[in-house]
């Protein structure tokens, strides 16, 4: 039971912390990773050599020390990391070895500066949140279960499809070898993929947004190749250079907390490069019901190579009340419609965009986000009804 004497310890450790920074969550990974190495089949190990993840769990850690005596503040972060947490199919028994290694990590790296009093405050912070994830984590596992087409645990599919859809983006579709029915998904959620790579030690999960409506039958997503370093681009790769049809791949059911609210609102959509994936399941859902209000849709990309679902995309426009424009870094085409060169600059069709009372949701890089949400901000949208979706460790902007 997390006592005040136990926040107040907690609270008063948060200097301490900043100190130290990454520095404490990059020594509890090594830590655990050596102790328990098959978790390394949970987690992903490219972003533990890119940093993003320390990076992440660091501002976690750091945000339940400041928050422990007021944890409403955080209730949207604790939903968005619970549901990351059932794509990787975490369970209760792994939440305790975690905790270990964060006390022992804590122990080795303030020395005697670890009193009691520290270890057993922060001992019990740890079960509080656990407990809580525990809980959030059990009923979004039961939940779907519980609906139709639904299921606990990885399940195993076929891929039925594989479809290029610009240079860099190939489409997957999957359908259960059982042959049952697949629950069904709020658009913009993402789909648990786990693969074992060729030539790779373990298995590897990631999560990509579903890229089109859902139907009940099967489940698609569309991936971009990552370029450059291996280390950054292990799965897409794998997916595109190994993965055909009829191949099959292990699947958690859908999860995540960013994906289209139904109300009587304009939507505004806004993404670059393979963020428009979940932008495109939300305007083939929104043509299946028979939207009716406007709905504007602004992509960024380097080029039209790189431009998917572009003519998908075009011939929406019989069927929603769409307006739509691109953004092409390299430059566009002359006499193109609705393309402007370079860089998204909202202002082009701000007289056109419903800036006092529509919703606007944003996916793509974060520098991308970023920069769309400040021009946003300054155009007079209001904080809460700017949505956005961050691919790998979430990260506040």
């Amino acid at each position: 039971m997390l006592s005040q004497t136990h926040i107040d310890t907690v609270k008063a450790t948060i200097p301490v912390l900043a100190s130290a920074g990454t520095a404490i969550t990059e020594h509890f990974y090594n830590r655990m990773f050596t102790h328990n190495p098959e978790l390394k089949d949970v987690f992903n190990m490219s972003h533990q050599a890119t940093g993003r993840q320390p990076a992440a769990l660091f501002e976690a850690i750091a945000a339940y020390a400041t928050h422990i005596d007021n944890l409403e503040v955080l209730t949207g972060a604790v939903m968005r990391i619970a549901h990351k947490h059932t794509s990787f199919n975490i369970q209760a028994n792994q939440y305790a070895i975690v905790g270990h290694h964060l006390i022992e990590t804590l122990r080795e790296l303030l020395g005697d500066a670890f009193t009691p009093d520290i270890e057993a405050a922060w001992s019990a912070a740890y079960q509080q949140l656990a407990d809580i994830f525990i809980q959030i984590e059990g009923n979004l596992y039961k939940a779907n279960a519980a609906k139709n087409g639904g299921w606990e645990g990885f399940r195993t599919f076929r891929v039925a499809k594989k479809q290029a859809e610009s240079e860099l983006v190939t489409s997957f579709t999957f359908v259960p070898v059982d042959g049952g029915n697949v629950v069904d998904f709020q658009p913009g959620q993402y789909l648990g993929i786990k693969v074992h790579p060729t030539n790779h030690e373990f298995d590897e999960i990631r999560q990509y947004s579903l890229s089109t409506a859902a139907n009940g039958q099967s489940y698609r997503i569309s991936v971009k190749r990552e370029l450059g370093e291996v280390k950054n681009g292990v799965v897409s790769n794998y997916l595109h250079d190994c993965i055909e049809e009829g191949d099959e791949v292990e699947l958690m059911p859908p999860a995540g907390d960013f994906h289209y609210q139904e109300r009587e609102r304009p939507v505004v959509l806004i993404s670059a490069g393979v963020g428009l994936t979940p932008m495109n399941a939300i305007l083939d859902t929104l043509s299946a019901q028979g939207h009716q209000n406007p709905i504007f849709y602004l992509h960024a990309c380097r080029n039209l190579q790189q431009h998917s679902f572009a003519k998908h995309v075009a011939g929406l426009t019989q069927t929603l009340n769409l307006t739509h424009y691109t953004w092409l870094e390299n430059g566009a085409p002359e006499n193109a419609e609705r393309v402007f060169a370079g860089q998204m600059q909202l202002a082009q069709v701000a007289e056109i965009l419903p800036l006092t009372e529509g919703d606007f949701y944003l996916c793509g890089p974060v520098g991308f986000m970023m920069f769309i949400k400040e021009q946003l901000l300054s155009l007079g949208v209001s904080d809460d009804r700017i949505h956005y979706e961050v691919f790998g460790p979430h990260q506040n902007f």
